[in-house]
């Protein structure tokens, strides 16, 4: 069930649906399908296209994966994207989600992404939300349990301050002006 990454990457896909009739890249590792010839596979690749939207998803995850539920894996790197599709919010098994190299401007939209139980690694350098000065806390308070973003271990110290900071941005919304 764990073989090679479905990989879609640099295929020039501006929908997802466009995705559908291409040929997955080969690799090392070869893919194996099943009999209804779906990948059997927990990773898919759609990285260094020109992707806006995410509107196809689950059809397009559900189109190669031959157990989509199970998609832990997904990259979504490089792209045109600029919102957090809550889309991406059914994908429960989902452990590794790279979005750095987008458009993503609204830092909140990342707040969707805190019913990802398993998610424990994410990228969103390279979007515009990173240059928000609360980028790293914020992101680390609404998914506690990552162990890595940005390619970078989350740190305890960072868990704590991202702790302190949400406390005190929660409470300075509650205070009266």
């Amino acid at each position: 069930m764990y073989g090679a990454p479905v990989d879609l990457s640099f295929k020039n896909i501006s929908s997802l649906t466009d995705a559908w009739t291409e040929e997955p890249n080969t690799s090392l590792r070869p893919l194996k399908k099943n009999s209804e010839m779906k990948y059997l596979s927990c990773s898919l690749r759609l990285n260094n296209n020109i992707i806006t939207d995410l509107h196809d998803l689950q059809r397009t995850i559900c189109h190669f994966l031959a157990e989509p539920s199970h998609l832990a894996w997904l990259d979504l790197s490089f792209n045109k994207i600029t919102h957090i599709d809550p889309a991406l919010c059914e994908l429960r098994a989902l452990r590794v989600l790279y979005l750095h190299g987008n458009n993503i401007f609204i830092m909140s939209e990342v707040d969707r992404l805190g019913v990802l139980p398993h998610l424990h690694s994410i990228t969103l350098h390279g979007n515009v939300i990173e240059t928000n000065k609360t980028y790293r806390n914020r992101v680390i308070s609404v998914l506690p349990w990552l162990k890595t973003m940005d390619f970078s271990a989350v740190t305890r110290q960072e868990r704590v301050m991202a702790k302190i900071w949400h406390h005190s941005s929660r409470s300075s919304k509650e205070t009266p002006q």
